[in-house]
């Protein structure tokens, strides 16, 4: 493809966030700009070795002699629905940098797909309608998180959407090769992207929804097939989206973007859409109850790793229930003789560690700083203090620079507990082995991820769980308070 873009001027910009309709905290410009909100060339240099989707734009428009026109790129932790002003800022910004971009051949974004504004559930629906309403002429190539919320109003006139193939998300810098290679393209006039979607009214647990194990493999491997068989079928994209967005119209999709043919994709993701009803009994989740998962870590040879998908600042909950430390405290994790690894979020008990400084033992009341519930009381010993900044190096967001915020780390006897100040990721080893703890050693670790922890933890782990814990992002889907949702929908309706 080299030189195939030459003179072309190509638009790049992200606005990203998966939006959890059940977390206690709006999402504001501050959140966006605690994780990272770039501008103008920072766009093109601030990712530094990180491998998601607008390097991934970057690197195919690079090599095909394109010019790439930095708008700006944020991304927000998952949290509460951003509020109108937030929404507003962002978009206004990005709007008037393209207008003042001068001229262009075409316009590529980042975008999740289920990030939602306080007024409204579709906030993609919105971003994409309005950048098309300002810029008619242009193709736009959009890049999808495959948790997105598909909506007819982000299907618009010459827009093409590819989602992310893998989950855990190994894909993002490829997803985003993609939508830029289909890009150079169209501007060649070789390929004339026709979009079509079908929904089914199914949520299915993330923990379920592994595109390397589990039910979900064998549609995956139709969606593939379709694109190696199919003619006119270029990108076949999945979306068992996330469940915890309470809006109208959420459901299981399935996106196809077909060369001119939209009856080709209509019919291929029809076929797609049917294969996952059909399956749909298949995607309980294995859950298992935190005494369980405690008792077996303790008892058992190796590493036990557990998902608290519950309480996953990635998943949009606030990462400050203590549900499990009260459970380890209770069934004497404290006093066994190998060590339990956990995290939580609560800014004010940061603060009063860091008065205390390194070597005090320290009595505190952590938990629920921000969401409903009783904290626990611990004392324990102050063993490192830390910014809580340090760089993703497990497969997936690799390169990606963190911030949690000031962070303790605590010994609770054979309990460490990494408390933080910001919700953060935890799809990385780093929230352990960044700050010192190494994982060859303890019997218990837990991490607040439904699924994407599993490609960093399984090279030191002898068995993965997943906790059926409570919080804003609980995986057994029948723990949800789910009112403004189009009913009725599979699990919660007998279909």
């Amino acid at each position: 493809m080299t030189g195939n873009g030459a003179g072309k001027r190509i638009a790049v910009g992200c606005f990203m966030q998966e939006t959890n309709t059940f977390s206690p905290t709006p999402t504001t410009v501050a959140d966006f700009e605690a994780h990272y909100l770039r501008r103008g060339a920072d766009v093109l240099t601030g990712y530094g070795t990180a491998r998601v989707e607008v390097p991934g734009f970057l690197s195919v428009l690079t090599a095909a002699g394109a010019t790439p026109v930095p708008l700006l790129a944020t991304h927000a932790a998952s949290s509460g629905a951003l509020t109108r002003d937030c929404f507003e800022a962002i978009l206004g910004e990005l709007l008037q940098r393209l207008e003042d971009a001068g001229p262009l051949d075409g316009i590529l974004l980042a975008l999740h797909g289920s990030m939602a504004v306080a007024d409204n559930g579709d906030a993609e629906g919105e971003i994409l309608e309005r950048v098309r309403a300002a810029h008619p002429n242009l193709p736009i190539g959009v890049s999808l998180d495959l948790h997105g919320h598909i909506t007819q109003r982000m299907l618009q006139p010459d827009t093409f959407l590819i989602g992310y193939r893998e989950y855990p998300h190994i894909d993002m810098f490829e997803t985003g090769a993609r939508v830029a290679e289909l890009m150079m393209e169209v501007l060649a006039g070789r390929r004339r992207p026709v979009m079509a979607f079908a929904k089914r009214p199914l949520l299915f647990s993330p923990v379920r929804c592994r595109t390397d194990d589990g039910p979900l493999t064998s549609i995956v491997a139709e969606a593939r097939h379709m694109e190696e068989r199919e003619a006119h079928v270029l990108h076949a994209s999945l979306f068992p989206v996330q469940p915890w967005l309470d809006v109208p119209d959420i459901g299981f999709a399935a996106l196809v973007c077909a060369d001119g043919d939209i009856a080709a994709a209509k019919g291929a993701a029809d076929h797609l859409a049917d294969l996952a009803w059909a399956a749909r009994g298949d995607f309980e989740p294995d859950l298992t109850p935190i005494d369980e998962v405690i008792r077996i870590g303790l008892s058992s040879p190796g590493l036990t790793v557990v998902g608290d998908g519950g309480d996953a600042p990635t998943s949009g909950a606030p990462a400050d229930d203590p549900t499990i430390l009260k459970r380890l405290l209770a069934l004497g994790a404290d006093k066994a003789a190998r060590m339990t690894y956990v995290t939580l979020r609560d800014a004010p008990a940061v603060q009063k560690a860091f008065a205390a400084g390194p070597g005090a033992t320290v009595t505190l009341s952590v938990g629920h700083s921000l969401s409903a519930g009783e904290p626990v009381e611990i004392t324990g010993i102050v063993r490192s203090l830390s910014d809580g900044t340090y760089v993703m190096r497990d497969a997936g967001a690799a390169g990606l620079e963190t911030h949690q915020g000031p962070t303790v780390v605590l010994h609770i006897g054979a309990i460490r507990l990494v408390l933080r100040s910001l919700g953060g990721f935890e799809w990385d080893t780093g929230v352990y082995t960044a700050f010192g703890l190494d994982l060859r050693y303890p019997a218990l670790a837990f991490a607040k991820s439904p699924s994407h922890f599993r490609v960093s933890y399984t090279p030191f782990a002898a068995r993965i769980l997943a906790g059926d814990t409570p919080g804003a992002s609980a995986c057994n889907l029948r723990r949800l308070k789910l009112v403004n949702v189009t009913r009725p929908l599979y699990p919660l309706d007998d279909i």
